[in-house]
């Protein structure tokens, strides 16, 4: 007999009828169902909570189900069967929602028990996925998420493959970040990061990854593009906008990681060196490569740079540490500081510690821990142990300052102020993030000055004199006399500059004033620039030189041009008078101009006559304009018979009766006398107003005159006194010296006062400063640089620092622990040099290489490794140095290495360590 084959399908549905038989024995009843499904907490009437999941069910089944249920009938022909939600998608392979669904027209909404109950107690369609949404805040409104958004998702530089990824509004941007690397199968050791193209077509950058897609305004069809870090440290997409940092050649190049210049790019070699000295800051270089910085970047501190610099400044260790570059240029960096620190924008020379100064307070604010800063009242220690105020101090700090930067650069200092009148004593401790030292300064300067002598027959002479800083004029006049054997009140100090006297100075008035580039000339007098009435001395007359040029426009108007040095010439009262001066004048320039012989002074006469029909067009002229001389009698005549009787020393108006000389009566001098104003380029006035002020005298030479008559050569002839070879010795100091000068008691300056809560005013206290605790990475920044009002210096004592062993504990006065004496020694690992002057110079570094302890010299994009006995120089300007007890991967170089050794490479030479 043949076998009977059962019919598949016809099993399949008796083996589903049975199933559904078996659930509805198995279900509820029909009530319960209803209460279950539609009240209560896990029912439809549950209010909606931010997070929690909630699900689509076809409208038409849910509505087959309530009339089901609503029946009474368990084993009626309404029985739903399985929860099919077919008509919601839009196709049955990647299960995508059709698009503008209504709740209550197309789908209901239930919660996820609800939606675990029908599921349990029906099934689901085969293969069908549950539609599961978020229930998300907008606007602290609970809404379920129906839609999603869905975003495209790229790899640069592989545009073609494009992958789609639904995401909710709430979810971060560093699940995007996670789902795609996952889908382009990223290595989890590599660094990724995302760009967006926004609706304008452009690329932005996803800094924060912490953020939501709401925060972020993500829409659903936006392109979002990963970014994967080349292995040199480098982005691909900067490498599109910058230079390359490497030449075809050197693509293969593999170095030692951290042994990497950095291109100036126009005066920026004070941020090279910074840069390359906090680089070698082992701590933090590692907390950048580990990527420890990514979840602590702070995007919302308004005292910070939204992230930007510490991703800016990441992205240029990663490069100089990758291995795979000679140099680096680090425009990039260059362009982040410039946009959030205007005072570095552009290519001017800057100081390095300022930058440095800048860099780790950005850094600081940008990798704060602390997201929202609450308020601390700062508490005076009231007479409390220093102990208990310091602790209470530190964590106030810690409440608003919490970083990496934080962790190894901050210390505490003790602040002591007491009142001078009352004696009040304020006790406070204050964080600090590096030491500003100074420098033992010498009180006594060097003044180069030119000594003009009152004996025609002597050269003026240069001196350098040695002075107090805090010294007056009149100390550099007795300090000249010494050298000179003229008394100091026989001399008037004068600061000359562009022919004239840009200042007289007054005995009383400070050295401080006198700048190094000033030149100044001290003149040897036999009176007083301002005499005393009823005096019988001599009066001091400032002469300038002026030669008249050609006529320059239609007017016939000459100019007059100012030369040579302007002189300070003592006139007897007697003979204070125009011709009376001219002669002295001439007596005082016999060095260098010459009489005229008889001969040429009838040549005079003869050219002076032809010349006298041109008198009457000369009268329009500015300045002198006749040629004949009135004898002083007629001048004395003439002013006893006007009744004038006014003093000197306004020399022009009773002494000089007109403001110019000759008068038209004699034969052409050498030179015409001029009265003129304090800048000799304009005539004087016999203003009211001015009659009790300081008259200046000008001899205007004709071209042709000055040419035959005036020896420019000679004019400007000096000798150097046997002192100008003399150089005022600086003595080298040790660090520690530097460190306890900074822990001096020293009194505050007017400008910035105290003030004392029990005097209620603005005290000049005294300030002390101590040092209670020590950070794991110290900066100690020597202070060369000396700025007041007058004057600007650069300090080049050699100072004397130990590269190991830096020993602080005679400076701390927190209790110590004996038995660790390491928490108070530091060993060197980085200097920032500057070699020049104030106003212009180089900056360099020497560094410590973490993984190799190798000390290497880095200038701009050249690295040369160096002996330890090479970093010691009158260059080193910032000193950074290790606490012995943090553990270094390192080991140190022997101080004796053998400078041939392949460790220590060609070696620089003194000579080189000295270019500016």
């Amino acid at each position: 007999m043949a076998a009977v084959t059962a019919d598949p399908a016809a099993a399949a549905f008796a083996a589903a009828a049975e199933d559904r038989e078996a659930q509805r024995e198995e279900m509820p009843g029909l009530e319960e169902q209803w209460n279950q499904i539609e009240n209560g907490e896990s029912g439809r009437e549950r209010p909606l909570r931010a997070g929690e999941s909630w699900f689509l069910v076809d409208q038409r089944w849910y509505k087959q189900w309530e009339v089901y249920v609503q029946g009474g009938d368990q084993d009626a022909s309404t029985f739903p069967g399985c929860i099919n939600n077919a008509e919601l998608f839009e196709e049955q392979i990647n299960w995508c929602l059709k698009e503008g669904l209504m709740e209550g027209e197309d789908y209901m909404l239930l919660p996820a028990a609800a939606w675990h109950y029908l599921v349990s107690w029906y099934g689901l369609e085969h293969g069908q996925p549950p539609i599961e949404r978020k229930v998300i805040e907008l606007y602290s409104i609970p809404k379920v998420e129906v839609y999603p958004v869905k975003l495209l998702l790229v790899q640069h530089g592989d545009t073609e493959t494009v992958l789609t990824a639904q995401f909710s509004l709430t979810d971060s941007v560093d699940l995007i970040l996670h789902t795609a690397r996952d889908q382009f199968l990223v290595d989890p050791e590599e660094d990724a990061r995302l760009w967006v193209k926004n609706s304008e077509g452009y690329l932005d950058r996803l800094y924060n990854t912490h953020v939501t897609l709401l925060d972020a305004a993500l829409e659903t069809g936006q392109l979002v593009i990963m970014e994967i870090r080349n292995k040199d440290g480098s982005w691909p997409s900067t490498q599109m906008h910058v230079m390359s940092n490497m030449s075809e050649e050197d693509e293969d190049f593999q170095g030692q990681p951290g042994i990497c210049g950095l291109t100036n790019l126009g005066n920026t070699c004070f941020m090279n060196s910074a840069l390359q000295c906090l680089s070698n800051v082992p701590q933090l270089t590692e907390y950048f490569l580990d990527n420890r910085y990514l979840e602590e970047l702070n995007f919302h501190n308004p005292l910070g740079m939204r992230g930007e610099l510490a991703e800016a400044y990441a992205d240029l260790v990663k490069q100089t540490w990758s291995g795979c570059h000679r140099f680096v240029v680090p425009n990039v960096f260059k362009n982040k500081v410039g946009h959030f620190a205007s005072q570095f924008l552009g290519y001017q020379q800057h100081d390095s510690q300022e930058l440095l100064s800048f860099l780790l307070d950005g850094l600081h604010e940008d990798l704060n821990r602390v997201k929202k800063k609450e308020y601390v009242e700062l508490c005076d220690a009231a007479g409390r142990p220093d102990q208990e105020v310091a602790q209470e101090a530190w964590q106030n700090h810690k409440r608003r300052n919490d970083s990496v930067i934080v962790d190894t650069f901050h210390g505490l200092f003790k602040s002591t102020l007491v009142c001078p009148v009352c004696g009040n004593v304020s006790v406070t401790f204050d964080p600090f993030c590096y030491l500003s030292v100074p420098l033992p300064v010498c009180h006594q300067r060097v003044l180069e000055v030119f000594f003009v002598p009152m004996d025609p027959c002597r050269k003026p002479e240069q001196h350098r004199v040695v002075v107090p800083k805090k010294g007056n004029i009149s100390d550099l006049c007795v300090a000249l006399s010494k050298h000179t054997g003229i008394s100091a009140d026989k001399m008037i100090v004068a600061d000359v500059f562009s022919h004239r006297f840009y200042k007289l100075y007054q005995l009383e008035d400070p050295l401080s004033g006198i700048l190094d580039r000033d030149d100044i000339f001290v003149y040897e007098v036999s009176g007083r620039i301002e005499p005393i009435e009823g005096s019988k001395d001599d009066i001091v007359v400032p002469v300038y030189l002026r030669e008249r040029t050609p006529a320059q426009d239609y007017n016939n108007y000459c100019s007059l041009i100012l030369f040579g040095h302007p002189l300070l010439v003592s006139v007897p009262q007697d003979r204070l008078s125009w011709e009376g001066l001219y002669n002295i004048l001439m007596y005082r320039l016999s060095r260098y101009v010459t009489k005229p012989t008889s001969d040429e002074e009838e040549d005079g006469e003869e050219k002076g006559e032809d010349d006298s029909s041109d008198e009457e067009e000369k009268d329009q002229m500015p300045g002198p304009s006749t040629w004949g001389i009135f004898r002083d009698s007629e001048w004395e005549q003439a002013g006893a018979s006007s009744g004038t009787t006014k003093r000197c020393p306004f020399l022009l108006d009773n002494c000089f009766r007109t403001s110019h000389w000759p008068p038209k009566q004699h034969r052409k001098p050498l030179f015409t006398l001029q009265a003129v104003d304090s800048n000799g380029t304009s005539d004087h006035t016999t203003s009211p107003e001015e009659v009790d002020t300081q008259p200046y005298i000008a001899m205007d030479w004709e071209p042709e005159m000055k040419r035959r008559y005036y020896d420019e050569v000679e004019a400007e002839g000096y000798v150097k006194h046997d002192c100008v070879g003399y150089m005022l010795k600086k003595a080298p100091v040790q660090l520690q010296e530097c460190i306890e000068l900074f822990t001096t008691v020293e009194t505050l300056e007017k400008e910035n006062p105290w003030y004392c809560s029990s005097c209620k005013r603005h005290q000049l206290a005294t300030k002390k400063l101590d040092l209670w605790m020590l950070p794991k990475i110290l900066i100690i920044h020597l202070k060369r640089f000396s700025f007041s009002k007058f004057s600007h210096e650069k300090l080049d004592t050699l100072v004397h620092f130990p590269i190991r062993d830096l020993d602080f504990s005679e400076f701390v006065i927190k209790p110590q622990n004996e038995s660790a004496p390491e928490l108070y020694k530091y060993d060197l690992i980085a200097v920032s040099n500057h070699y020049g002057g104030i106003r212009d110079g180089h900056y360099t570094t020497f560094a410590c290489n973490k993984d190799s302890g190798q000390w290497h010299y880095f200038d701009d994009n050249s690295v040369l490794p160096v002996n330890e006995n090479q970093i010691e120089s009158k260059a080193a300007y910032v000193l950074f140095y290790q606490r012995q007890d943090i553990v270094r991967s390192q080991s140190q170089p022997s101080s004796s290495s053998d400078p041939a050794s392949p460790a220590c490479g060609s070696a620089l030479t003194p000579e080189f360590m000295d270019v500016n």
